[in-house]
């Protein structure tokens, strides 16, 4: 699964929700010609991308190329079940990628439309976040 190698700190705080605001950044398809972008907000985990990821490889049957626009950067922290409060903030449990509406999370080139489209939709499935299927327009 993706993480990062390193990192300045170990935990991050949470930050404001960025769900109203839209992505200015990764809104065109620009390596290859399909591309699936999220048209709400939320926050995708390294697991759900690798499911994603896993999907799309095994609908293109290895053929083509499929690039992942988005990296789980954030560290998630949770305490272990039935702790007090006090102690402190818990050990990193996940990363994270919050992804805002607009932005391109998987492109895919090298096979044929339907396959290229199947695939996408059905790692659509796989991710919290409603999706749609774009093109690349030249």
């Amino acid at each position: 699964m993706l993480q990062p190698k390193k990192q300045k700190h170990r935990k991050q705080q949470k930050g404001r929700s960025k769900s109203r605001l839209v992505e200015t950044r990764g809104l065109r398809v620009a390596f290859g010609s399909y591309g699936l972008q999220a048209l709400q907000a939320g926050r995708i985990s390294s697991r759900q991308i690798e499911a994603a990821r896993k999907v799309i490889s095994h609908t293109m049957e290895r053929v083509g190329k499929l690039w992942i626009r988005i990296f789980p950067d954030k560290p998630i922290t949770k305490l272990p079940p039935e702790v007090t409060l006090g102690g402190g903030k818990g050990e990193v449990d996940h990363y994270v990628f919050q992804v805002r509406p607009g932005r391109i999370l998987f492109e895919l080139d090298g096979v044929p439309d339907a396959i290229a489209r199947e695939a996408l939709r059905k790692a659509g499935h796989k991710l919290p976040v409603t999706t749609k299927i774009v093109t690349r327009i030249d």
